[in-house]
């Protein structure tokens, strides 16, 4: 069974680069089942919108004190190195994690990014929609609480898992490539990131 990367974010609102993130939740899968977790809540600098707090349940005293991005971008790489990462509508969470890792220069997972949302629309025709809680009650997954970085990070990672075997797998290796052709998309990775040295002030001190 193929090892990867299931991940998720919360965020203060939709807008990468605008936005921030509050809570970050990765979960390694291996043999079929998670095996490891990275799950943190975010301290954004800002306060969280009243509306981000409705939807994730987050709020301005639950993240005071907790870690800064910055201080969890080299961690949530080391954890997740070259694997395959998985998230549902991906290019939301991967368009904030480039912001921040371009913006503090740390570099990023080298693994390939593939989105369960565009796998499920190709091969579960008709459902009325794709959201993530449809799909787990489609699967008869197990469920919980919704819209939490690691629980939802844990449904991606079944939902995926659920996917790959309605494509024959494990019996019938997986071609990553096929994967990639059945999103109809090409194929996503983070950019690669060199760490810069930190710069001298104008006095030429640290």
């Amino acid at each position: 069974m193929m090892d990867f990367i299931a991940f998720d974010l919360e965020t203060t609102g939709t807008v990468a680069g605008v936005d921030r993130i509050v809570e970050i939740g990765a979960v390694c899968f291996k043999n079929g089942a998670p095996a490891s977790y990275f799950s943190s809540l975010v301290d954004p600098e800002i306060s969280i919108p009243i509306e981000a707090s409705r939807v994730n349940k987050i709020t301005d005293d639950m993240v005071k004190g907790q870690p800064k991005i910055y201080d969890l971008l080299e961690p949530l790489s080391d954890f997740c190195r070259s694997l395959p990462l998985v998230a549902h509508n991906a290019p939301f969470d991967t368009a904030f994690l480039v912001t921040d890792f371009k913006s503090y220069h740390t570099p990023a997972p080298s693994g390939l990014i593939l989105d369960t949302l565009l796998l499920a629309r190709k091969m579960l025709p008709g459902l009325p929609n794709y959201r993530l809680g449809t799909l787990v009650s489609h699967f008869n997954l197990p469920s919980g609480e919704f819209h939490r970085a690691h629980e939802d990070a844990t449904y991606c990672g079944h939902i995926f898992i659920e996917l790959l075997k309605k494509l024959k797998y494990p019996e019938t290796p997986i071609n990553i490539e096929n994967l990639i052709s059945l999103t109809g998309k090409p194929a996503t990775y983070f950019p690669v990131i060199e760490r810069q040295p930190r710069q001298l002030d104008l006095f030429g001190f640290e």
